[in-house]
């Protein structure tokens, strides 16, 4: 990581591969790239969240999928290494190479787990729009975890996010009123 904190674009697959001691060669056979080291455990995250489709209960709400993937996936986060993810995602966010890959890893796990849907079969709800609410919850857990001063857990901080789109989404079916706002919510 220190590496790519210095500069991403002048780090090389061999310095990295010095770095953790092993051969360029070695290197190589764990990653097809140095872009790579920093999406690991990507692949990880799609096949739990396929996982927690094939496991919801029949005749559980959309929330409850939605809660049962969040949980699969935030299970690959370590807690020692919040640090390391606030840092990565600092390296990501400053590279548009790193950006476009995190966009097409999110895309390959939106597809896994829309396929998982699709197979699971959802009852008036688009899997399209089911995925749509698990990466935001993903997200915001996330971006909230890295970027906590304390050491909330991400499961708590999961909770928060789920909690905040019910809200969202009861007021949504509400509608606006009469004025053009919201609801107060109490």
């Amino acid at each position: 990581m220190e590496l790519f904190e210095r500069g991403y674009d002048t780090t090389a697959a061999a310095q990295i591969a010095e770095r953790a001691g092993m051969s360029k060669s070695t290197f190589f056979r764990h990653f097809a790239d140095k872009r790579e080291v920093l999406f690991v455990g990507t692949g990880e995250m799609a096949d739990r969240a396929v996982a927690a489709v094939a496991e919801v209960a029949p005749g559980s709400t959309v929330f409850d999928l939605v809660d049962a993937v969040l949980q699969a996936i935030i299970e690959v986060f370590d807690p020692g290494k919040r640090t390391w993810y606030g840092r990565r995602q600092a390296v990501v966010d400053h590279n548009p190479e790193l950006r476009e890959r995190d966009l097409i890893k999110r895309q390959t796990q939106n597809e896994a787990i829309t396929t998982a849907l699709r197979d699971k079969g959802l009852d008036g709800m688009s899997p399209d729009v089911v995925v749509a609410l698990i990466g935001l919850a993903f997200h915001a857990t996330y971006s909230r975890w890295i970027e906590a001063s304390d050491d909330r857990d991400v499961t708590a901080l999961a909770a928060d996010v789920l909690a905040e789109l019910r809200t969202a989404i009861t007021a949504l079916n509400q509608g606006p009123s009469a004025n053009g706002t919201f609801p107060e919510q109490g």
